[in-house]
This record gives C-alpha cells, sequence and structure tokens, in this order.
C-alpha cells in the first residue's frame, strides 16, 4: 500500500505530520549544535542509504515524506521500492540537498525504516512458511505505543494484513470481556445490542478457550469471527470441524515459525502473531555522504 493511501485511510487517527515534528523536536532540541557548528549553513550535500543485511525493504516511502517535510527543496531519488527483497550493498535511495537538513532526518529514516523493514521480513518470513495454505498471517495490537501506524503498514508490506487497528474499529471479546461480563453468551449479547443501540457496523470476534466455548459461541450466534486462543494444532483442527465453515477462524497465542506451518495446515483462515511487531530484529543499513 503506498504512503498515501495508507495515511489517508488512518488520517483520522493518526497524524503523520505531527509524529514527525514531534520526533525531531525530542531529537533536535533547540538545535543540532554538532551540525551548525561543523557545516556551512547554505551548502548541499549527497546521501545513500546502503543496505547491510538480506531482508525485506520497507519506509522508503516514509523517508521520502520526512525528508519533504524537513526541506521541500530536498530531490528524493527512489531506487528501489518498498516490499523490495534486498541484500548487502544494495542501495534503497539518495538525497540531495542541505546538509545541515540531511542530517537531522538521517536518524530518524533509519530508525523508522529499519524498523520497519525488520517487520517486513519477519512477516514474509512466515507467509513462506505457510505457503500453499489459505492462512492469513495478520497482526496484533502488541505495538509500539505511538509508532503503531508504521508497524501495521510494515505488516502489509512484508505481505501480510493488520487485524483491527485499535480498540475503535471492531469487537474483538477476549477472556478478560468474557470474565467480567459473566460469560461468552452475556458478552456477546451485550456487544449485538450496543452495536444496534449506537448505530454501528462493526464485525464481532469472540475468543474461545475450550470446545465448550467454541460451542457455546456457535449456539449464542451474532458472531463473524472464533478466536481460537492457546488450542494445539490438533485442537484447532477439531474446533475448525466443529465450526464447519459457518464463521471465520483465527488461531492465536504461542505461534512462531516453528509451529506456524501446523497451525496453517489445520483450516484455519487467519493467524495473528504478536511477535510480528513486539519480537523485531531491525535490518541493518545506512545512510552515507557520497560524491
Amino acid at each position: 500500500m503506498k504512503a498515501t493511501d495508507f495515511i489517508s485511510l488512518h488520517k483520522n487517527h493518526f497524524d503523520f505530520k505531527k509524529f514527525v515534528q514531534a520526533a525531531i523536536k525530542e531529537d533536535v532540541g533547540d538545535g543540532d549544535h554538532t551540525s551548525l557548528s561543523t557545516l556551512d549553513k547554505t551548502k548541499k550535500g549527497k546521501m545513500r542509504l546502503i543496505v547491510k543485511e538480506k531482508g525485506i525493504l520497507a519506509g522508503v516511502e516514509v523517508a521520502e515524506k520526512i525528508f519533504q517535510l524537513l526541506d521541500k527543496k530536498i530531490k528524493f531519488k527512489k531506487i528501489l521500492k518498498d516490499g523490495s527483497p534486498v541484500k548487502f550493498g544494495d542501495i534503497a535511495f539518495t538525497v540531495e540537498g542541505n546538509m545541515q537538513k540531511l542530517l537531522v532526518g538521517e536518524r530518524l529514516v533509519l530508525n523508522i525504516m529499519q524498523r520497519m523493514s525488520g517487520i517486513a521480513t519477519n512477516t514474509t518470513r512466515l507467509l513462506q512458511i505457510c505457503y500453499g495454505t489459505k492462512a492469513k498471517i495478520i497482526d496484533t495490537r502488541k505495538t509500539t505505543p505511538g509508532f503503531r501506524f508504521f508497524e501495521k503498514w510494515a505488516v502489509l508490506i512484508g505481505g501480510g494484513s493488520n487485524h483491527r487497528y485499535g480498540l475503535f474499529d471492531m469487537i474483538l471479546i477476549k477472556d478478560n470481556h468474557i470474565d467480567f461480563a459473566g460469560g461468552i453468551t452475556k458478552a456477546v449479547s451485550k456487544s449485538a445490542e450496543y452495536l444496534k443501540k449506537k448505530k454501528k457496523k462493526l464485525k464481532i470476534e469472540c475468543e474461545a478457550r475450550s470446545i465448550n466455548d467454541v460451542n457455546e459461541i456457535l449456539k449464542v450466534g451474532g458472531v463473524d469471527r472464533i478466536l481460537l486462543d492457546n488450542f494445539s494444532p490438533a485442537q484447532t483442527k477439531h474446533a475448525i470441524e466443529v465450526i464447519n465453515g459457518k464463521i471465520e477462524t483465527e488461531s492465536s497465542g504461542g505461534i512462531n515459525e516453528k509451529n506456524i506451518r501446523l497451525f496453517a495446515e489445520t483450516g484455519v483462515d487467519f493467524i495473528s502473531v504478536g511477535a510480528l511487531t513486539h519480537h523485531v530484529n531491525a535490518l541493518d543499513m545506512s545512510l552515507k555522504v557520497f560524491k
């Protein structure tokens, strides 16, 4: 998904410009005194982003927008697109403009791109493991506060799909909701009543902790997806047989690259993996001056 599309989709709950301004303010404070003291404020220079590790590239369009916000006169030349497989030595883009402005943006661009690329790389790896099955790999709300926008975008770049963006765009009845509400039937019924009263059209997903929970969810009705939480692959397969295509299914809990294929082969529709965004190795890269 392109930057303009993703930014537009989430414009009501994420302000890209304000994020960049806040990040720059946090880093620069009352001035980048190293650059201010060593560089002529009128001189221009060139830099290029060098990939130093194999993976999936993400954040090129983010970098372009950041440099545009820093200085509209900066020239950005995209060489590789988001989602491109990369290896050591690949050049993702070049930038040319005021030296001081380039160096102000350097670390912010790298911080975002390295993390986004790590997430995209991890997502693609899991998708490749599940190749040939119908399972879609989706993220969770286990994201870095204030950085969710970039992390969920990176999942898309890596070929995965987004679960709900936040608490506002889906009803997900989890174990704590069920226990507080007094059971699955009460929780689901109250959710349906709430949506009707508020005239909202949101999907309802309900967590199941056992096959008995699955049966209760099927009985109460009105649920769009069942979350099979911490089920083993064998238990998941049995639950899917019981559900028999009546409702979408999602597996979650303790899923990693060692066992994800087993879950995908059960026929589950979605596999949510919190580690996509909270257990990430940033992809190594650097911005370097060149003539």
